[in-house]
């Protein structure tokens, strides 16, 4: 029996008792079109996402051939529902293949709850290529930890503590994973259970009946390469002539900077930022050195004050700058005048 996607599997099923934070499809749609180019002929994985009420299953559904996707596979965690014929709460989990049709016999239940760290899970994951989901946040490093290990690409949400977890920053740090485009404000809010308060002052209820609530600290971590990952984050300012603006650390040999957009153009040595400098970082522009910590493994601090977590970096134009002038004096003449031309000029561009 083949039905269309916007029908059952799409309209509102009975709400869990677990306490979560389900993604808006407007937040997935602004993220996700970064990186249509990604899914052709893979097969998606949402290993979080109930299909009759995840947005994830919507948006890949519903743009299932303009992506190109081979399959796309949700899987639900212990399925709980209650009915005139059942008052029991049913334990298993399922999940459910789509393939550009939605079937109903394309439903299959777990032996077990569904948990993404199950076997039956970690099976469906390893015949995966990029899994997309919004994780349980509590979980987030054993999460990350999985889908590193099976060596899979992903994007996922998590909360923007999450980048000062040692295990994701030493991710961060290898170069495995980065933060996607939208940060903070720009995750527009989540749709929580009808039992869940609505505390704060951003929450509303919108056309639909849900209940929105924006807590304005979330991102999306992904592994997967787009083209503005490589933007460098323009420079304006300049540390010569303004050194009062970045004192030095007490306990590493290098200043800070309060602002990503205050990071000088001029500054080839280490530069402590905000942890929110990694949502523009461009690795080809700077290199992260270390997080928080001196040289007494210390929290870095200023006349005896530690300011908000820092991530130590440095200028790799300066670098490839200052290294292209030591060529050129080391060989002292010996190159060709075409040679020195091409290095004169690689030193004027930086």
């Amino acid at each position: 029996m083949t039905r269309k996607v916007q029908h059952s599997l799409l309209g509102k099923a009975k709400k869990n008792k677990n306490d979560e934070f389900y993604t808006q499809l407007s937040d997935i749609e602004s993220e996700l079109q970064y990186y249509k180019s990604h899914f052709k002929d893979k097969i998606v994985f949402c290993n979080c996402d109930d299909p009759r009420t995840s947005n994830f299953f919507k948006y890949f559904a519903s743009n299932f051939k303009e992506l190109g996707i081979k399959k796309l596979i949700t899987a639900c965690y212990r399925e709980q529902e209650i009915n005139l014929f059942n008052n029991k709460e049913v334990e298993n989990g399922f999940f459910f293949e789509y393939t550009g049709v939605e079937d109903e016999n394309n439903i299959v239940y777990f032996q077990g709850d569904g948990d993404f760290r199950s076997n039956e899970s970690i099976e469906l994951l390893m015949q995966s290529d990029i899994i997309v989901t919004n994780p349980p946040f509590s979980l987030f490093r054993e999460y990350v930890a999985q889908l590193i290990k099976h060596d899979k690409k992903f994007l996922i949400i998590g909360n923007i503590n999450a980048i000062t977890y040692k295990e994701i920053f030493k991710l961060i740090h290898k170069n495995k994973t980065w933060l996607g485009i939208k940060l903070g404000r720009g995750i527009s809010g989540f749709i929580v259970p009808e039992h869940y308060e609505l505390y704060g002052t951003e929450t509303k209820i919108d056309s639909q009946g849900n209940r929105i609530i924006s807590p304005n600290n979330c991102l999306w971590l992904t592994n997967l390469d787009i083209f503005k990952r490589h933007e460098d984050i323009a420079l304006t300012k300049k540390y010569y002539g303004n050194e009062i603006e970045y004192p030095h650390y007490d306990n590493y040999d290098g200043i800070n900077v309060n602002k990503t957009k205050d990071i000088p153009l001029d500054y080839k040595g280490f530069m402590g930022v905000p942890i929110t400098f990694l949502h523009k970082f461009n690795p080809d522009q700077f290199e992260i050195i270390k997080f928080r910590k001196g040289n007494d493994e210390k929290d870095l601090s200023i006349k005896g004050k530690c300011p908000y977590f820092r991530i130590l970096i440095r200028n790799k134009r300066l670098q490839n700058k200052f290294s292209d002038k030591k060529v050129l004096i080391k060989n002292n003449g010996l190159l060709s005048i075409e040679q020195t031309r091409n290095v004169q000029q690689n030193i004027g561009s930086q």
